[in-house]
């Protein structure tokens, strides 16, 4: 019998325990984590707000407004970008606001998700309206306003 044979059989506890990986977590697990859900939502995702005085790109706008009706319907993006025929990472960056996206593939993205495309535009103008009374809100009835 060899010298390593007899040494397992002495203590083969101490050697198994060496050769096992330890884990250690990154972060510590808090009481949250113990009683969250087994899917958590995901955080619905709005057009950033640009600098003060310049108006969205367009493409971020669309690729917001086709990113949330995706996740409100819960489907991936890989069931969308095949619905559409349009490959998965061209998807996700038109939905990021990387890509212009032509006509037809804003379309065939509308289409996928059961919109049309004056569905979509109208979301995108609906958001844009937003965001343009975020940068400049009206006066309120009774405000004084001196002219210099």
């Amino acid at each position: 019998m060899s010298s390593h044979e007899r040494n397992l059989e002495e203590s083969p506890e101490p050697a198994r325990a060496e050769r096992e990986a330890r884990v250690i977590p990154l972060r510590p697990r808090s009481r949250q984590a113990d009683t969250a859900p087994a899917r958590p939502a995901l955080p619905v995702r709005t057009t950033p707000v640009p600098p003060q005085g310049k108006e969205p790109l367009w493409r971020d706008v669309i690729g917001d407004v086709l990113r949330r009706e995706r996740l409100a319907q819960e489907r991936t993006l890989k069931d969308v970008a095949d619905a559409a025929r349009i490959s998965m990472p061209y998807l996700s960056e038109v939905e990021r606001g990387r890509k212009e996206a032509s006509s037809e593939v804003l379309a065939a993205g509308a289409r996928a998700l059961g919109l049309s495309l004056a569905d979509l535009l109208s979301l995108a103008q609906g958001e844009l309206t937003r965001h343009a009374q975020v940068a400049r809100p009206r006066p309120r009835q009774g405000d004084i306003r001196l002219a210099a």
